[in-house]
């Protein structure tokens, strides 16, 4: 039984999938019966069949050619619910997570003519950043280093202080945090 499960680990570290990452990291990032569900979902069904990485089924992301990732097996999409939209632009750090339902918005549309969206600057989000659930990034914000956004915040402007928890509607400091120490610090980061 171990020389099969090597054989299986060795053949798919050597695979390239179209998001960066090989088989095998997409694996134990994911679990097996994630990955064959995004799988099904993605090249099968191609609900996100577009995206190169990852995105759970019940997610969204637009424009992803505009989304520049730290890590190739950081999955943006992956918590249930998301929608990202990268018209303008995205830059993510390692170590992002995205709760369920939260919303990354980088282009408005135009207030005269509901058909056209605004050009702007790119959403960038830095290093161990977590978006809680049902929080919306609006465009043209910038987030640094360890910023926790609460559940249910919307932030509208930027907040490029490191180590800080922002929360409410319009999202403000409410807090600083300590520095970030968690183990996947120095490791490439996933959603989760």
């Amino acid at each position: 039984m171990r020389k099969p499960l090597m054989l299986f680990r060795a053949i798919l570290s050597r695979v390239r999938l179209r998001g960066g990452d090989t088989g095998w990291e997409r694996l134990c990032a994911l679990g097996i019966r994630v990955t064959v569900q995004t799988w099904l979902f993605q090249r099968i069904l191609r609900i996100n069949g577009a995206v190169p990485w990852p995105v759970h089924w019940t997610s969204h992301v637009s424009f992803h050619r505009n989304i520049q990732r730290a890590a190739p097996t950081q999955h943006i999409g992956m918590s249930p619910g998301t929608y990202v939209q990268a018209l303008n632009g995205l830059r993510f750090g390692r170590n992002l997570r995205l709760g369920p339902g939260s919303k990354i918005i980088s282009a408005d549309h135009a207030l005269d003519d509901y058909s056209r969206h605004i050009a702007g600057p790119p959403i960038v989000l830095g290093d161990n950043v977590w978006i809680g659930a049902n929080a919306v990034i609006l465009p043209g914000v910038v987030l640094g280093n360890h910023v926790v956004v609460g559940a249910g915040a919307v932030v509208t402007k930027s907040f490029a202080e490191d180590d800080i928890l922002i929360a409410g509607v319009p999202a403000r400091k409410v807090r600083d945090l300590p520095p970030y120490s968690g183990s996947d610090q120095k490791r490439v980061g996933s959603e989760g």
